[in-house]
């Protein structure tokens, strides 16, 4: 059977960084053809990085775009890697009806488009068929679908391409690939990271191939964007579904395989002609690049990566989330109010991993009602993870307000993570840190925060982590230190007590919410799986506590709005996932009532009197 070296380049693009992505792509390639690959397979979108977003509809993109593409084809050439072939991932349009106007129809057609380099040209295009608008996806609103399946052969192999949502949906390109003759489906993605997804991306790679009799390469970004982060976890496997090789989550590189294929049967172009023809009712544009079999080598074995646990996977996303976006944003720095507790203590830890110490600076704002526990344990975690330590006590500073503003209650207590946020963003503005905020999506969901307070900062690496899961990181965390014969990052003493605001004499969370364990599951069960009140009753929580924990659920939704970005790692996150009105009177409220009611409907009216 024919040979051929893959190569899936493993990268992390920045949107909107034509230049720097397209040396990514010059770059890789080199390092792939030192390895003697013969074709290298970029993600999704690598020459504008992804999602681009309102980007799409901008005309004067993806004229850039398009000229970035053809200009890398020349640059590869000129570079001596005019032999190897490259496919890419880009923004492209639909010249057809690119100066149609049609409500419904992104202006311009821009189209989320992969191209095949070789020889120093584009030799074949096509745009993604199946458009998600679901979960985080919205591209019905920027792309136009493309209409075919490509077919390329190289060195005796023909190769179906394929774009993410195409092997996700059935129908379509990866439909028909079987009906090509294939023997290599290749499908370049944007992928990102949710919990588990890996495992799920695994079973679905292996059934496509089975459907396709086609050995299935799956390449993937790496790195975050905004509040996406994307884990990698390209892989190979074969005709039978076997895996062949597996790159790590996380990390930027090249896997390389070696693979056998079937000799194709389908007749195709002369070389670096393109031909067309119908499979299954659905058009295949076969291109050839060249069509001789390599002479035969002695192949070398993939590897495999080893897994990650389930909280190394989600400790790794908000690391991977946090680096990239001060790194991608410009900033050197990040500043956090240092508490003492869980949360402050976990964003730290994962800040020096994700920067280095010596870019993270802690804060501890003490105030009257501060525990000496809190200020201790918050010095104690700068010690172990060598980030700089100040305290501001902001005692006087609340008192000038007080004495000014006369505020009591549930007012002064607010009062007081206001002036830690006012030091906070006056620290950012001196000295050009990004805050973070600390914040979990527990908190995020009831409200349990102060706005314009605690909720300042720029980023938010905990947003998308529920309360338990923070605990469950930090012990993590701690036993991996402990393993590496390191000291661990965060205090015992911020796990084990009792979680406080410390705003008011003897705080602690409880007095507020129910308990964090049986608090996580019922928002588990209505945010990340859409029940209503009777649903949750039903499923055995207390109607008392299901009205109480929803009312300030859906009373919070102004707060969570103007929460700032944080890294998606649930299956639904507050932002591109979950997108109710701020304004509604719809409220969930449990009734016996609408439960007869709902009854009546089903049951026949009794006849009539006679």
């Amino acid at each position: 059977m024919p040979q051929i070296r893959l190569a899936l380049a493993q990268v992390n693009p920045t949107v909107g960084a034509l230049d720097a992505n397209a040396e990514l792509v010059v770059r890789m390639t080199a390092h792939a053809a030192s390895q003697h690959a013969h074709l290298v397979a970029f993600p999704e979108m690598v020459l504008t990085g992804y999602p681009i977003e309102d980007l799409a509809l901008r005309p004067s993109f993806v004229d850039a775009s398009r000229a970035a593409l053809e200009r890398l084809a020349t640059r590869l050439n000129d570079e001596g890697l005019g032999n190897v072939g490259v496919v890419v991932g880009y923004l492209g349009r639909d010249d057809a009806t690119a100066g149609i106007s049609r409500v419904g129809r992104p202006k311009g057609s821009p189209q989320n488009s992969v191209a095949v380099l070789y020889g120093g040209r584009v030799l074949a295009r096509q745009a993604k068929h199946h458009l998600p608008n679901y979960g985080v996806f919205d591209e019905f609103r920027y792309f136009v679908p493309g209409d075919h399946l490509g077919v390329i052969r190289l060195h005796g192999v023909d190769i179906a391409l394929a774009i993410c949502e195409d092997l996700w949906q059935d129908g379509g390109p990866v439909a028909v690939a079987r009906e090509a003759d294939a023997g290599l489906l290749l499908v370049l993605n944007g992928s990102p990271y949710e919990r588990n997804k890996d495992d799920n991306r695994l079973a679905l790679v292996r059934r496509r191939a089975l459907d396709a009799k086609a050995a299935l390469a799956y390449v993937n970004l790496v790195g975050g964007q905004d509040e996406l982060v994307f884990d990698g976890d390209s892989l190979v496997v074969d005709a039978k579904g076997e895996l062949l090789a597996r790159a790590p989550q996380f990390e930027e590189g090249c896997l390389v395989v070696d693979l056998d294929l079937p000799a194709p049967t389908a007749p195709a172009p002369e070389p670096w002609a393109n031909a067309e023809e119908q499979a299954a009712g659905f058009r295949v544009r076969r291109t050839t690049l060249t069509s001789e079999p390599l002479p035969a080598y002695t192949p070398e074995p993939g590897v495999v990566a080893p897994a990650l646990s389930d909280l190394a996977e989600v400790y790794a996303a908000l690391v991977t989330g946090l680096r990239d976006y001060v790194r991608k944003n410009g900033f050197n720095s990040v500043v956090i109010a240092l508490s003492g507790g869980i949360d402050s203590a976990v964003t730290a830890a994962v800040a020096v991993d994700a920067l280095g110490a010596e870019h993270v600076h802690g804060v501890s704002m003490p105030s009257v009602y501060s525990s000496e526990h809190s200020k201790s344990d918050a010095q104690e975690l700068a010690e172990r993870t060598g980030m700089s330590f100040q305290t501001v006590p902001i005692a006087p500073m609340v008192q000038a307000y007080l004495d000014n503003l006369k505020l009591t209650g549930l007012a002064e207590e607010n009062l007081q993570a206001r002036v830690r946020g006012v030091a906070l963003m006056g620290m950012s503005n001196q000295h050009g840190h990004l805050v973070l905020a600390t914040g979990n999506k527990s908190e995020l969901a009831v409200g349990y925060s102060t706005i314009y307070g605690d909720a300042v900062g720029g980023f938010a690496p905990l947003k998308d982590v529920p309360k338990t899961l923070v605990w469950e990181l930090a012990r993590w965390r701690n036993s991996v230190a402990t393993e590496r014969g390191e000291k661990p990052p965060i205090p015992e003493n911020s796990i084990d007590k009792p979680p406080s605001a410390e705003l008011r004499p003897g705080q602690l969370d409880s007095d507020s919410l129910p308990d964090y364990s049986l608090l996580d599951d019922l928002l588990d069960h209505y945010i990340e799986q859409d029940r209503g009140s009777d649903e949750l009753i039903e499923a055995g929580f207390a109607p008392e506590l299901v009205q109480r924990v929803l009312q300030m659920v859906d009373a919070a939704e102004y707060k969570r709005r103007q929460y700032p970005p944080g890294p998606k790692v649930t299956e639904r996150n507050f932002g591109r996932d979950r997108r109710v009105p701020i304004t509604t009177a719809w409220r969930e409220h449990p009734t016996r009532m609408a439960k007869d009611a709902a009854r009546a409907e089903q049951t026949p009216p009794p006849p009539p009197p006679s």
